[in-house]
């Protein structure tokens, strides 16, 4: 257990940065345009590290980390599917065509651009509603492994950790909107920036490099190890190397975990606004290299540093890591505390490393909770507001008070959903709600950047429909990782019960879309 005071000061002064940035966005918020999506002149720089605080919560380096751990060096291919698909695909094709059209179009969030683009209440109202209902669970895991962490490496209450937590993050986001998520995005970013980098050079000291035999460890380790067998007869060859091809360990890691979070960055609501921010495409081409830079440091490192934590656990206790410690999400925390346990200041790079993980969790926490806050009082309440009447159908709603307070209902929802939730699943729900979003979606938003002329609503609805309804049966009643999770009954298919939804719902929809242009030519109804 690491001594709290030096942590505390630290988060103190954070606590106090954090709610001055947030005072001075709620000076600049005077309307519901702004609360959604600032001025559209964001700086390179704050675009970039809020893209990639956004991006990269707790489920990057505690998630994911300890799931290197378990899964070796296999998960580094996720480095390479965040830098291309998560940036340089994200930016470049999405994230420019996204900037111009949305104002075009005088979007403010990813259902009304859509719902705008296609002419159809009903897209909008379908992405608004999907991200109010599948959100959450995501937010709540975020919110669950930040308070998790800091309750075991501090020894408090964990209600009150939680608590304190959602408090100071809903405070700024209900009262600064976008413009103080970005804020604390950058600040954030910068502080996970540096803390990563400590922790990654002092661990390869500590490794005596980055050219460690793991797959010796892991020869060693397994003569005693019921879960290291188990994973061999799974596919697991070791900790240097990809699983057999088709096995039940290939299937995981590459379908739910590389896959899921690599394609279903790609359309991500808190993401893709972000894309609306910028002033220009060589504002978004400036922050794609700050970017890089800030994704290579922090994913490589967690990735890096968790297979090979292994090594240090062996040696210091003759167990590898998931033996050591039960649960994967607490892997890379022990790993940290039980590394800098015997070294001067041991405690100060403890607490900068605590720091760093509450920074990616409250980032993307702020980040779904703006979205949600915007589907709900901006995206429901227009298309509520036009069938009742009271609004004409080319007007949006637009209430700043509502979309405060949506956002605060919306944080008491992803807390009562915390005290719910089993403790080891932050990198499971990151890539169920990712997997379902470009499953749902991702066809679509392709389809409404890209189509020449007026874009068949018609088929773009047929596509949601069919990629949600088979991403929800598979889901539900196929996929081990989330029947198991829910508590659905699963239909026993071999090895086809760990492929990710995602693998089969998305190219159902993609496919979906081009029938729905044969079958529905005529795009004139309105939906």
């Amino acid at each position: 257990m690491m001594d709290s005071t030096i942590f505390l000061v630290m988060a103190a002064l954070f606590i106090i940065v954090t709610l001055g940035l947030g005072l001075l966005a709620y000076k600049r918020v005077r309307s519901s345009e702004e609360f959604l999506l600032g001025d559209r002149n964001t700086h390179p720089v704050i675009l970039a590290l809020s893209y990639g605080a956004t991006f990269l919560s707790a489920s990057a380096i505690v998630g994911f980390g300890g799931q290197s751990a378990k899964y070796g060096l296999s998960m580094i291919w996720l480095v390479f599917l965040n830098l291309f698909l998560g940036l340089a695909v994200a930016f470049i094709v999405f994230g420019k065509p996204t900037r111009k059209l949305g104002a075009k179009l005088g979007a403010f969030t990813f259902a009304d651009f859509l719902g705008k683009r296609f002419e159809s209440p009903s897209i909008r109202t379908f992405t608004a509603v999907i991200v109010l209902v599948g959100m959450p669970i995501y937010c709540a895991a975020v919110l669950l492994g930040g308070v998790n962490f800091l309750n075991v490496m501090l020894d408090i209450d964990r209600n009150t950790v939680l608590l304190i937590f959602a408090l100071i993050t809903g405070i700024y986001v209900v009262y600064g909107g976008l413009i103080a998520v970005m804020y604390n995005d950058a600040l954030q970013a910068g502080i996970m920036f540096v803390g990563m980098i400590v922790i990654f050079v002092f661990s390869i000291i500590t490794f005596g490099g980055i050219d460690g035999d793991i797959n010796s460890t892991w020869n060693m380790a397994i003569a005693s190890s019921t879960k290291l067998q188990e994973l061999a007869s799974q596919g697991m060859v070791d900790w240097g190397s990809m699983p057999e091809f088709g096995s039940q360990v290939w299937l995981t890691v590459v379908t739910t975990f590389l896959m899921g979070v690599g394609i279903g960055a790609l359309a991500q609501p808190q993401l893709v606004i972000r894309f609306m921010t910028a002033k220009d495409d060589k504002a978004m081409s400036r922050s794609l290299i700050i970017g890089s830079i800030f994704m290579l440091v922090i994913v490589g490192s967690a990735y890096t540093i968790g297979a090979f934590s292994n090594m240090f656990f062996f040696d210091r206790y003759g167990e590898a890591a998931i033996d050591h410690v039960a649960n994967v999400d607490m892997i890379m925390p022990t790993f940290i505390v039980d590394l800098f346990s015997e070294v001067t200041f041991g405690d100060v790079f403890v607490s900068l490393f605590v720091l760093a993980l509450l920074c990616a969790s409250i980032s993307t926490m702020s980040a779904l909770l703006h979205v949600m806050g915007s589907s709900g009082g901006y995206d429901l309440a227009t298309v509520i507001a036009r069938k009742r009447g009271k609004l004409e159908q080319n007007k949006d709603y637009r209430s700043l008070r509502l979309n405060r307070m949506v956002t605060a209902v919306m944080l008491v929802v992803v807390v009562v959903l915390a005290y719910l939730m089993p403790s080891n699943i932050i990198a499971k729900a990151t890539s169920i709600f990712m997997g379902l979003m470009a499953a749902t979606l991702l066809p679509s938003y392709v389809y409404a950047l890209y189509a020449k002329g007026e874009p068949n609503k018609n088929a773009a609805i047929f596509s949601i429909a069919i990629g949600a309804i088979v991403w929800a049966i598979w889901g539900f009643f196929v996929s081990v990782s989330i029947a198991a999770v829910i508590g659905t009954p699963m239909v026993p298919m071999g090895l086809w019960n760990y492929v990710d939804p995602l693998v089969i719902a998305l190219p159902l929809s993609a496919i979906a879309l081009l029938v729905g242009n044969k079958l529905f030519p005529d795009n004139a109804s309105k939906a």
